[in-house]
């Protein structure tokens, strides 16, 4: 047969090859075309008897070859006249098998969809693989070429034995795709291959239950299963009927009387039955008729659910203030639509709410008759379960008690509702959300109601609870870790805690990451994309804020993160060398995130105070403590010659207090208080830069912005939003976080070594070694500047010495405000290296000659630090640090040297010295001495007086004409600066020492090619150690985080930072 387009004779169904290939060829299309009703029904023209007497023909003889021969196989090989005589129905069962084949074409053998409905290209199940799939195929290692090889390895279907009739020849894109991303041998989808079968009269396909093949154009929604509308009128048959256009129906209340008398419903009887037919409760709520008759009828219809005219079960009330059992307002609003069935107003199913308390009361006090045999008790609604269930145990055994507690379900006022149902965990995502749709609407009404609209947290307890009573306990346990945010699944602000806290980078987190998900195949740690989004919050820059007036010379954009610590200047060459590398904040940023850190402690402080937070939104004071410290050598040695010196300084800040003025009380109230001011952990980094302390012109240049910044905000106010309010705060700034070195060189005074000994007063060492005790505190930020311009200027033309004399010491412009106090960490450290050496020349007993020589001094030295190592473990160090200053200042410390001095003279001189200076400690190192040491504070002035007296008189060869400075502040400003500050120990600079070790440790952690990187890297992880936020979820997760710290960085880390001081000749 020629290709091309066929006529209607010429068609394939029109004529047939003379010769057929098989011999059975004809069975098989016998059993093909064959429908049932075809067998069955004899034909017009012959008798069942005719039908049974029929001889057979042998279809191999009948195989003429005629455009009849079709019909002949169809009908068994029968004669064209019987054919003939049928043509109109043969050519009717023909058609349904045409329109059976057409809608096979149209669907997907694989997945049963419709294959317009699926996006992309159909796809010949019978053909040979496409370039393009066979290619990608090929790719992961597939090397079938026809498809049915490829639908056999993935769907499990084999598709060689395919019937046209029966089974589709196309399946579609969506199949297509599932085979490609199997490779060619497996799927991940669950797809269900239909089971196929041949056409009949009553075929699924050509006779669907839902008209998908018969809808044509819009879709018309469907009536739902519960809505029952109203019956259609039925005209009777015998129009003389009175009333024949009007519906009857028979009801248990009017039934069909004896005489035959048909009874004729209202319209409220007939709204009656339909609106039973929807909320099918009547087996679930209590009638009205177990009410005594003598309760007033308004009485009864308050208690009537007006939707099922049953006793209220659950009431609610609508906006409208009418009542309806809660499942019946719900059904009854889903099949008619959201209205009041009372008063037609519009209702949201959202909107019910629980009745009046009182009224509740009353419901459950309603009398009931008890319906039993026999028993006429009238019975109180909330104790009418217990009393019917009584008789049914009384009546009945154990074993057949189940059966009479569901009849008994018909008394209780609960819903115990419906038909079998699929499970709900069996249901598809958009099933789920149907069938709970009541449930989140009450869920949700509930939270915002009672849990500020918490949906999250009402659901999580509501899991746990009932985990909880089902005694799966495990479960909740790591439910109830995830909701306390420790545990499994862990928040990413815990993950951001653990790996700052243990010191972890972010190859090695991602590295423990990867591990702990492959090993326990569960997610507890978070990626480090989420680690980044939770920094964001915690780091300055992310708050708005406004400052009232605006801060001078600075910008007023609040969105600024880590700059450059030389921003702010016009920098010129000359200024500053090329390599200087600083990193900072900007000041009034940095202190907004960190007032944003502490809102949860100020919120709580004012509520333990009694204040109403929505009043107190202004009057906030801040103080803040600013320190200060240069470290020696922190260059990276990698060994490759010798170590270049390298020297950085950090400057940093802690809020020490926070309080609120009241309107109504002249001193304000503190709502805030550091509780521990010297830990590393209140200490916020500002700056971080590579530069020599001594460095005078550097480091003006750098912390000059700074000085700037601070100087503005003490003449403004910050306006930003606390506890959901915006509250306005005011700052003082506090620098006393200084070793003697550097407030020196702030405030342009000469150096340690100079002849004016005190920072404080300007008493010579001459001045202050004669007159130890008697000093009050005169130096002062305005005053140095004043005599800087005088030193500047020399106004009165005078010499050089007299100069000097006048400025008492000033060398240098003051650039920085520091506050005229003593620093109790290295007044510890000072007056320990003072004591070490009279150690040493007690041991040679210097008192008895004059200028040993330097041997001597070695010898002395060396036996002092071999008695010390024997006796209380001290090893020798080259410079004298906290720790070491702390254990040498001890009675035992100073019992171990006196074995050591010859004298007893001497050594109870010494004892008398060191008992002396341990009752004085206290008063400089306690956070508050007026509270933690009250009565050596009071004897402060006694006790130094006579330390005083000793040093003046046994130790007078040391002592002659000369003072150390720390030694001189001790003796002499101690007691003016408590009663003036309260404290010195709280504003020492031992939160900034540590911060030190803690700059060595992070800059390892961050190890970059960039120095630049590096700086901001430690800026932002110190910053990040310091949240107060992040230490929260520190203290829940204390162990894992000291276990992974064990597991990735072994060894022993010290438990307390040595903070040191430079001492000459030690």
């Amino acid at each position: 047969m020629e290709k091309g387009r066929w006529s209607s004779e010429d068609a394939p169904r029109a004529s047939m090859p003379d010769e057929l290939s098989h011999p059975k060829f004809s069975e098989w299309k016998f059993k093909l075309f064959r429908v049932k009703s075809m067998e069955k029904a004899p034909l017009s023209n012959e008798t069942p008897v005719e039908k049974e007497n029929q001889p057979e023909v042998e279809v191999e003889m009948e195989m003429a070859g005629s455009p009849g021969s079709v019909m002949k196989l169809c009908f068994g090989g029968k004669s064209k006249e019987n054919v003939e005589s049928t043509r109109g129905r043969v050519d009717l069962k023909l058609q349904e098998i045409d329109t059976h084949m057409n809608l096979l074409k149209s669907m997907c053998r694989l997945c049963g969809l419709t294959i317009r409905k699926t996006k992309g290209p159909s796809h010949e199940v019978q053909g040979d693989l496409e370039e393009s799939s066979r290619c990608a195929l090929r790719k992961m290692g597939c090397k079938l070429v026809t498809w049915p090889e490829v639908i056999l390895k993935v769907f499990k279907v084999d598709v060689t034995t395919d019937m046209e009739t029966v089974h589709p020849s196309l399946f579609c894109h969506r199949c297509w795709t599932a085979a490609m991303r199997g490779g060619g041998f497996c799927s991940f989808t669950r797809t269900r291959i239909p089971d196929w079968k041949s056409h009949t009269s009553n075929c699924n396909l050509c006779f669907p239950k839902k008209s998908s093949f018969q809808r044509m154009g819009r879709k018309r929604a469907k009536p739902l299963k519960g809505a029952h509308s109203l019956p259609k009128r039925i005209k009777r048959d015998s129009p003389e009927t009175p009333g024949a256009n009007r519906l009857w129906r028979q009801t248990t209340e009017n039934p069909v009387g004896s005489g035959g008398k048909e009874w004729w419903l209202k319209l409220s009887v007939q709204r009656g039955q339909w609106v039973k037919n929807i909320t099918h409760c009547q087996s679930d709520h209590l009638s009205t008729k177990l009410i005594p008759p003598e309760v007033p009828a308004d009485l009864l219809r308050a208690v009537t659910c007006q939707v099922c005219d049953h006793l209220l079960s659950d009431p609610v009330q609508s906006p409208c203030r009418h009542l309806f059992c809660r499942v019946c307002i719900v059904r009854y609003n889903r099949a008619l639509g959201p209205n009041c069935p009372t008063c037609s107003q519009h209702l949201n199913p959202s909107h019910l709410t629980r009745p009046a308390k009182f009224f509740l009361v009353t419901l459950s006090s309603l009398p009931l008759l008890c319906p039993s045999e026999g028993c006429s008790d009238w019975v109180r609604l909330d104790s009418f379960r217990e009393h019917c269930l009584n008789h049914y145990h009384e009546k009945e055994s154990q074993e057949e008690q189940t059966p009479s507690e569901q009849k008994l379900n018909g008394y209780l006022p609960v819903n115990k509702g419906g038909r079998p149902r699929q499970h709900l965990l069996s249901l598809t995502r958009r099933a789920q959300k149907h069938r709970l749709r009541d449930l989140k609407n009450q869920v949700k009404v509930f939270a915002e109601k009672e849990e500020g609209g918490d949906v999250k947290s009402v659901c999580l307890t509501l899991f746990l609870l009932a985990l909880r009573a089902g005694n799966e306990h495990k479960q909740a346990d790591e439910l109830e870790a995830m909701m306390q945010g420790r545990g499994f699944g862990l928040h990413p602000a815990v993950c951001l805690a653990i790996r700052v806290n243990t010191f972890l980078s972010c190859s090695q987190y991602h590295k423990m990451y990867r591990t702990v998900k492959a090993t326990s195949g569960r997610q507890i740690f978070q990626p480090l994309h989420t680690l980044r989004n939770a920094e964001k919050e915690l780091l300055p820059g992310f708050h708005q804020f406004e400052w009232q007036p605006a801060l001078k010379n600075v910008s007023s954009s609040w969105d600024v993160g880590i700059i450059d610590g030389l921003s702010g200047w016009t920098t010129f060459v000359e200024d500053v060398p090329a390599d200087t590398i600083s990193r900072r904040f900007r000041y009034d940023v940095a202190l907004v995130s960190a007032l944003k850190d502490l809102e949860e402690d100020i919120m709580e402080g004012l509520r333990e105070r009694g204040l109403d937070d929505s009043i107190c939104t202004s009057g906030f004071t801040v103080v803040v403590k600013e320190s200060c410290d240069g470290m020696g050598d922190v260059s990276e040695k990698h060994g490759h010659g010798p170590a270049v010196p390298e020297k950085a300084v950090r400057f940093s800040f802690t809020v020490m207090s926070i309080s609120i003025r009241v309107e109504g009380e002249d001193d304000g109230i503190t709502i805030f208080q550091e509780p521990k001011p010297n830990s590393e952990l209140s200490c916020r980094p500002l700056c971080l830069m590579f530069v020599d302390e001594s460095d005078h012109e550097t480091l003006t240049a750098i912390l000059g912005p700074v000085v700037a910044e601070r100087k503005a905000m003490m003449e403004s106010r910050l306006i930003i939003s606390l506890g959901g309010l915006l509250r306005s705060f005011r700052f003082f700034f506090r620098g006393t976080g200084y070793d003697e070195k550097m407030v020196r060189e702030m405030e342009g005074l000469e150096a340690s070594g100079s002849t004016y000994v005190c920072t404080l007063c300007d008493s010579t060492r001459a001045e202050a070694s004669k007159n130890m005790v008697l000093h009050s505190i005169t130096r002062s930020h305005d005053e140095n500047l004043e005599r800087y311009e005088i030193w500047r200027k020399n106004p009165f033309s005078e010499s050089a010495d007299e100069l000097r004399d006048r400025v008492k010491g000033v060398s240098a412009k003051p650039f920085m405000e520091t506050q005229p106090t003593l620093d109790a960490l290295h007044c510890d450290i000072g007056n320990a290296t003072e004591f070490y050496k009279i150690f040493q020349d007690e041991i040679g007993e210097v008192y008895q000659r004059s200028n040993p020589s330097r041997e001597e001094r070695r010898r002395w030295r060396s036996t002092l630090d071999k008695q010390l190592r024997n006796k209380l473990k001290l090893k020798p160090v080259m410079r004298m640090n906290g720790n070491y200053a702390r254990r040498l200042m001890t009675r035992e410390a100073v019992e171990v040297v006196c074995e050591l001095v010859p004298s007893e003279e001497r050594r109870e001189a010494l004892q008398k010295l060191m008992e002396l200076y341990i009752q004085m400690k206290p008063v400089w190192r306690s956070t508050c001495p007026s509270r933690d040491c009250p009565d050596q504070l009071c004897r402060y002035s006694y006790n130094s007086q006579q330390f005083a007296d000793i040093l003046s008189t046994t130790f007078k060869y040391r002592y002659d004409g000369k003072i150390t400075n720390y030694l001189h502040k001790t003796l002499a400003h101690v007691p003016e600066i408590v009663e003036r500050d309260g404290s010195i120990g709280a504003w020492a600079s031992e939160g900034n020492e540590s911060g030190n070790k803690l700059f060595r440790r992070f800059r390892k952690m961050n190890a970059r090619q960039s120095k630049t990187f590096e700086l901001e890297d430690v800026l932002k992880h110190h910053w990040l150690y310091t949240s107060k936020y992040l230490q929260k979820f520190m203290e829940a997760h204390k162990n894992s985080a000291k276990a992974m710290q064990a597991t990735f960085n072994p060894e022993e880390t010290p438990d307390e930072v040595d903070a040191t001081l430079e001492v000459p000749d030690f």
